[in-house]
């Protein structure tokens, strides 16, 4: 069965963070998850109806970041349609998206294509602007076009795009909000309206999550469930049901549960580097330290060495 498969996997998997950090992409890329963040953020959807979004207008199936396509390479249909989840320049380097998908849109009666990314980060000050990235992730999407989207100068051919953020600890001042930052025109002198299609392009959205019950949406409160560290997966399933009438299917509530075991997983081997950094700090023997840890977390002797040797390295 698909869950089992996808619940072995994951337990194969060494590092504890890298396990939530793959689980928690997984969950975000159920089409019910996205179709919510697409009607709250993306002016294309906001007068559609999440079920409809969702089995209507996401295209194929959406591509987490494990398999990579090099569009100057090939130009072969992959999962989603020809957009894959890398793009690779030679004088560029490689982007590797989070998730990355097609939707198309009802805008005046027609169907047009976007092409979404949607990136899940810890954290809001990574030693540069995060929005700064979200604009070159656009920005790539758009030149990556080249080639598969467009040829030669038939620009008109571009897709729109949208690089979507969800912050999970973002500091006070962010907390609980959604802020979109697009292009848009402005006359300098004289008054030109030009064809909105033509420039509006790309947009970032940041997603700045806080606590649960402070949360001003929808969208915000579904995101704080669904990401909450301290929420069981028993309490997220019965949410998740019964205030957003989202179907537990077998493989969603696994997810789910997954990613709850495997958060628990991450704060516990914080709280052991945390007491390890406590205790170096004192001055504290390694045999010391090791006793400290083998009775302050019931861990074995080889258990806790390691993780002394994993602070050390850091």
């Amino acid at each position: 069965m698909n869950t089992d498969t996808t619940i072995a996997k994951n337990i194969r998997v060494a590092d504890e963070k890298a396990s939530y950090d793959a689980a928690c992409k997984r969950l975000l890329s159920e089409k019910i998850i996205l179709a919510w963040i697409m009607k709250d953020c993306l002016e294309e959807y906001r007068d559609c109806d999440v079920e409809e979004i969702a089995e209507k207008y996401i295209e194929g199936t959406p591509q987490v970041g494990e398999v990579a396509v090099a569009p100057d390479e090939s130009n072969c249909v992959s999962m989603i349609q020809g957009a894959g989840n890398e793009d690779t320049s030679i004088t560029e380097g490689t982007v590797t998206y989070d998730i990355r998908f097609l939707a198309i849109a009802p805008v005046s009666g027609e169907l047009i294509r976007l092409i979404i990314n949607i990136e899940a980060q810890n954290d809001f000050y990574p030693g540069y602007p995060l929005i700064k990235r979200g604009i070159y992730y656009c920005s790539r999407m758009i030149s990556a076009q080249y080639g598969t989207e467009f040829t030669n100068s038939h620009y008109e051919n571009i897709k729109k795009v949208y690089s979507i953020w969800i912050c999970m600890n973002p500091p006070k001042s962010r907390e609980n909000s959604i802020t979109r930052y697009y292009i848009a025109e402005e006359n300098l002198v004289g008054s030109v309206k030009e064809r909105k299609a033509d420039y509006d392009l790309m947009a970032a959205v940041m997603i700045c999550l806080g606590k649960e019950g402070d949360s001003g949406t929808d969208l915000l409160k579904l995101l704080n469930v669904l990401l909450s560290t301290e929420t069981g997966s028993q309490d997220k399933c019965q949410i998740l049901e019964e205030d957003f009438h989202i179907r537990m299917t077998q493989t969603l509530e696994s997810e789910v549960s997954l990613m709850c075991n495997l958060s628990k997983g991450v704060e516990e081997k914080g709280k052991i580097y945390g007491a390890i950094t406590a205790y170096k700090d004192v001055m504290l023997s390694e045999d010391v330290i090791i006793k400290k840890l083998k009775e302050k977390f019931r861990v074995t002797e080889e258990a806790a060495k390691i993780y002394l040797k994993e602070v050390e390295k850091a």
